[in-house]
C-alpha cells in the first residue's frame, strides 16, 4: 500500500502497474473536493495521450495498479 497525503496529490506523477493503450505514465491534474475541502477524487491525465479521468484518490494506493512517480 503507497502511503499518500490527498492534500499533495496535485501534480504528482503515477505509473500504470498494467499500462493499456501504451498509456504508462499520468499525472494528477485537478482534486475533487467537497464544502468542507476534503479531497473525494482527482483527475488523472494520461501523459501520451492528454485522456483523462476521474477516480477516487484512495484506488492509488494499491500497489496492484499504481506505482508512484514514474518508473
Amino acid at each position: 500500500m503507497n502511503r499518500i497525503n490527498p492534500q499533495k496529490l496535485l501534480l504528482s506523477k503515477w505509473t500504470a502497474a498494467h499500462p493499456q493503450n501504451r498509456e504508462k505514465h499520468f499525472l494528477v491534474t485537478e482534486l475533487i473536493r467537497d464544502e468542507d475541502g476534503t479531497v473525494l477524487e482527482i483527475e488523472l491525465q494520461a501523459v501520451l495521450t492528454q485522456r483523462a479521468e476521474r477516480l477516487d484518490w484512495q484506488t492509488l494506493k494499491n500497489n496492484d495498479h499504481w506505482l508512484l512517480g514514474w518508473k
